[in-house]
């Protein structure tokens, strides 16, 4: 009886798998010419828009479990295991839903909503996006099954031995509860075999990724912003008595942006509630000095003791800050996410290490923040990979094309980079000194440097609210006091791989000159460029060598900026032409980060590869006030 019950089994188990081939026949041709025609496109960013079936698979034997016992930590690596499995496949996966009661059934054939993904295939879409996936194919034993176990015996003779295959997640608390489900069909026309139970975190309230920022130029005070699951409002302790109560914020899916009828990423299958951002100025303090702090409450729970030092006060000595762009991240698994930015991890790895090393005293992240673009549970992962570092100095930012465009709300682009966040996640977790949300400019002062932050996604054109902030900002540096001044944004004036927006350099190139800005720094494309002294696509002064062979530019004669591009940070790298225009003076398409040391009369700027640390480009600017 038990051997014909086999063979009915494996009579269905052919049928299913004929079906199943058919299925594929049926809905790979749009996938495949999509796929053909844009092959910069990850097969995970399209997931959302495959039908989503259970498959047509009678194997009884299939099971799916964790080697989580109850509940899940604030961090951890989590295990799945498949079993049962008699014919394992290339295309077999495991993607990582939350929270685990989202739909997973497939939504009707609406593929205009669905265009800001960059795929135009009308086919059906899943309703909610997987947070990461991995395939069972990472599991080097899984496809030649070299694992098994007996899953049927009689009389303890073993009648059927079945494959295993696992994989490790590594996942961070993201307040809602997760599940794991074993698909197959790749991501082309997935089905679903088996879920695991819901799995839970033991505390979704818990107070996580502290970082630090200035809100103003004395160094005296300093906002602490944090995550927690709680609304209720708690406490930052520091300075061994000190304390602080926090100010809550959040955001909904009613603040997110769309096109008009059209629900971005954001709005629709990439939103993820974010819990409740927490912020608390800690006043008191000294410039240039180290304090304890932990963040919490007695309810929620605290996080481990931490120390952060204060920046030096504006027309202090000396300063020495870490500056990037287009930093976003990168599992620490060997999952697929709907964006990856895979220098992230090093860059992140080596900043940490370099805090310790050059006393770091304050970080510029000038745009493209995360990449979460509308996919909001990628902020978590972000702010978890930053903590090491943005916990322990001031961590500022200014906001880029993949936080605020969006069409009809008032970005000055009307692209849809953001995914539907238009600015509302980067300002409720990056709390500038600004004067309102959606006004992301500002200015700072720190030691002997005054930093001009501007929106490059805002209307910056003369005549703007921002282009005459920017020029009122400008005349009122006084140099006595800052002798040296440092303009920031996010889209480059200058670059040899990517032409850029020129009504950026009209408005703004004048003002630049006008009050002797000494260096402007940008992000946006993904290498490192330094320039001359150039104006108007012109160099007004070239470097000279110093006795040590350092390229050197005497402002004591100011001609005009230093441009460098530093979007170099995590983003997959851009690539340079095989010529340059003569402005363009070093040119590396690496990861790393820029290290910039300050005293009144000079300038040291380096180039650091994040790989081996080293230094593949140097230069001085100096001058005497």
């Amino acid at each position: 009886m038990e051997l014909s019950k086999l063979q009915l089994f494996l009579s269905l188990l052919f049928l299913s798998t004929l079906i199943f081939s058919l299925c594929n026949v049926t809905f790979a041709y749009n996938y495949d010419d999509y796929r053909k025609d844009n092959p910069d496109v990850s097969e995970f960013r399209l997931i959302n828009r495959r039908e989503l079936t259970d498959c047509l698979d009678p194997n009884p034997y299939l099971s799916i479990t964790t080697n989580v016992n109850s509940t899940l930590s604030n961090e951890a690596y989590v295990t799945v295991t498949v079993g049962g499995v008699l014919v394992p496949d290339s295309s077999d996966w495991i993607g990582m839903i939350s929270p685990s009661n989202s739909s997973v059934d497939a939504c009707p054939d609406s593929g205009a909503n669905y265009l800001q993904t960059g795929d135009t295939a009308s086919l059906p879409l899943l309703c909610h996006y997987p947070v990461k996936a991995q395939y069972l194919s990472n599991d080097p034993n899984y496809l030649s099954c070299s694992k098994q176990a007996c899953v049927e015996q009689i009389g303890g003779i073993c009648l059927q031995y079945a494959c295993l295959g696992s994989v490790t997640f590594h996942v961070v608390n993201i307040r809602t509860d997760i599940e794991f489900v074993f698909f197959t069909g790749d991501f082309s026309v997935p089905c679903v075999l088996r879920r695991t139970n819901p799995i839970k975190f033991a505390n979704p309230s818990a107070p996580l990724y502290g970082h630090v920022s200035s809100i103003d130029s004395t160094g005296t005070s300093m906002r602490l912003t944090w995550v927690s699951g709680d609304q209720t409002p708690q406490q930052v302790q520091y300075a061994s008595g000190k304390s602080a109560t926090s100010t809550v914020k959040t955001f909904t899916v009613a603040d997110m942006c769309s096109a008009s009828g059209i629900p971005s990423p954001a709005k629709d299958f990439g939103w993820h509630n974010p819990g409740y951002i927490h912020s608390a100025i800690m006043t008191g303090l000294l410039p240039s000095t180290t304090y304890s702090y932990k963040y919490g409450s007695s309810s929620v729970g605290w996080s481990n003791t931490l120390s952060f030092k204060t920046p030096p006060a504006s027309g202090a000595a000396n300063l020495t800050f870490i500056v990037y762009g287009d930093m976003g991240k990168a599992p620490l698994d060997q999952s697929v996410e709907h964006y990856i930015q895979p220098g992230s991890t090093s860059v992140a790895s080596a900043i940490t290490k370099d805090i310790d090393a050059h006393h770091i005293d304050s970080i510029f992240h000038i745009g493209d923040i995360s990449y979460a673009t509308g996919f909001l549970v990628e902020w978590e992962f972000f702010l978890k990979q930053i903590e090491p570092y943005a916990s322990r100095v001031p961590y500022m930012a200014a906001i880029g094309n993949h936080e605020r465009d969006y069409p009809g709300s008032g970005s000055f682009y009307s692209l849809t980079d953001s995914g539907g966040e238009c600015g509302v996640p980067y300002g409720t977790y990056f709390q500038m000194p600004v004067s309102a949300m959606d006004k992301p400019w500002y200015s700072i002062e720190q030691g002997p440097i005054h930093f001009t932050v501007i929106s490059t996604e805002h209307d910056f054109t003369s005549g703007s609210e921002q282009y005459n902030w920017i020029n009122a900002d400008l005349a009122s540096v006084n140099r006595k006091t800052t002798p040296w001044v440092v303009f920031t944004g996010h889209r480059q004036m200058y670059s040899s791989s990517s032409d850029p927006d020129s009504s950026f350099a009209a408005s703004i190139e004048p003002l630049l000159l006008k009050y002797k800005v000494d260096l402007a720094l940008y992000g946006h494309v993904h290498n490192y460029e330094r320039t001359c002294a150039v104006y108007q696509s012109q160099c007004l002064a070239m470097p000279t060598k110093d006795a040590s062979g350092t390229d050197t530019y005497n402002n004591n004669n100011y001609a005009a900026p230093v441009q460098v591009v530093v979007g170099m940070a995590g983003f997959s790298l851009d690539t340079f032409p095989s010529t340059a225009p003569s402005w363009s003076l070093v040119r590396l398409s690496e990861f790393g980060f820029a290290r910039v040391t300050a005293s009144r009369s000079d300038l040291l700027f380096e180039f650091v590869n994040s790989g081996t640390s080293a230094v593949h480009d140097r230069f001085h600017i100096i001058k005497t006030y």
